[in-house]
């Protein structure tokens, strides 16, 4: 039985712990272990909007500031500060790429402005959803990306035959295949 949202966490407490620790980059959320407080009424959807209360949060720099104190664990994803920490809802994956640079490395950009480089640590992934592929890259914390329709696109054009004989993209002198 999932938990009911938890009313007494407070939103702007969340946003104030992601501000302070996110102007020197990313937080040490790998490093926080803070109590469970419950679940808060927020979901990231499918299509990479973030929900709070059954209304999209319209403000891009919340989303990226709840973004940076994300934390994966399990099956589940939490929003973490040094005191505390609350679930909430990913429907598919947290973020979604929506650009990527694609050179002898490809660097992908998230709609939360993260950036990453497709290398061993960070691995491109296509799994089989029904008929049509999902293609993934590893951003952070065991957190993934989507990549977008278009994006996914560009890389299929740049795509060359691999090893196995799939077609795929290499990136850092990794070779990641586009195919399930």
């Amino acid at each position: 039985m999932a938990d009911k949202p938890d009313k007494s966490v407070s939103t702007e407490g969340l946003a104030a712990a992601a501000t302070k620790a996110a102007k020197g980059g990313l937080p040490p959320v790998h490093l926080w272990n803070p109590p469970y407080c419950g679940e808060m009424d927020m979901e990231i959807r499918a299509d990479g909007t973030w929900w709070h209360e059954g209304s999209p949060i319209g403000r891009p720099a919340m989303v990226r500031l709840f973004s940076t104190i994300l934390k994966r664990e399990g099956d589940r994803h939490y929003l973490v500060t040094p005191v505390e920490k609350v679930g909430i809802r990913v429907v598919d994956a947290p973020f979604v790429v929506t650009d990527a640079d694609i050179g002898d490395s490809i660097t992908f950009t998230t709609n939360v402005g993260d950036q990453v480089v497709a290398d061993a640590d960070n691995p491109i992934t296509v799994e089989s959803h029904g008929d049509e592929p999902r293609p993934y890259v590893h951003v952070r914390g065991g957190m993934v990306a989507l990549i977008d329709r278009k994006t996914f696109y560009r890389l299929a054009e740049a795509a060359t035959p691999g090893p196995d004989g799939r077609m795929g993209v290499t990136s850092a002198g990794v070779f990641f295949p586009l195919e399930p």
